[in-house]
């Protein structure tokens, strides 16, 4: 098993626990971006739009550069030579680019929710909301089960140990 010292990061934190709690933020902001949705058209409550609107990019930008620039190295660095595993890894780097395009777009629709733009159409900002926070959801349940759970892990770890590796 990896030595927890070899994958902290400078101010201590395992990096892993650091994307676990990034994804729960991020499941709670889908979780309020589902609430906003469901009360559409009539019930829209602009504070939670403001709220969202302000959190959502910052918090999906921040968490991808952190799983970029730390856990996918930390990863790729156990399965050196896995050709899956970087394909994984370049797939998902391209979702992160998807989402953070779609949260830019999402922003500009939830301040106009907040603004009360009259312009707004509801119909596509209540899809565009649900595409969203569903793509969200089966990204961080991927992340989590395929990348983060404690069984690939320990076989990253097994594998890296392995004679030839």
């Amino acid at each position: 098993m990896t030595d927890d010292a070899t994958i902290r990061q400078a101010h201590g934190e395992n990096p892993i626990a650091a994307v676990r709690k990034a994804h729960h933020e991020q499941l709670l902001l889908c979780d309020r971006l589902e609430e906003i949705a469901d009360s559409l058209p009539d019930s829209v409550n602009k504070q939670k739009c403001l709220y969202a609107a302000r959190a959502l990019g910052p918090m999906i930008r921040s968490g991808h550069r952190f799983e970029e620039d730390v856990v996918f190295p930390l990863i790729s660095g156990q399965l050196e030579g896995d050709e899956k595993i970087k394909a994984t890894l370049n797939r998902l780097r391209f979702e992160h680019c998807e989402d953070e395009c779609f949260a830019e777009e999402l922003t500009e629709a939830l301040h106009a929710l907040a603004e009360g733009a009259e312009d707004i159409n509801i119909e596509a900002t209540g899809y565009m909301l649900r595409g969203f926070f569903e793509a969200m959801r089966r990204h961080i349940a991927f992340e989590n089960e395929f990348l983060l759970s404690k069984e690939a892990l320990v076989a990253a770890d097994n594998l890296r140990l392995a004679p030839g590796h």
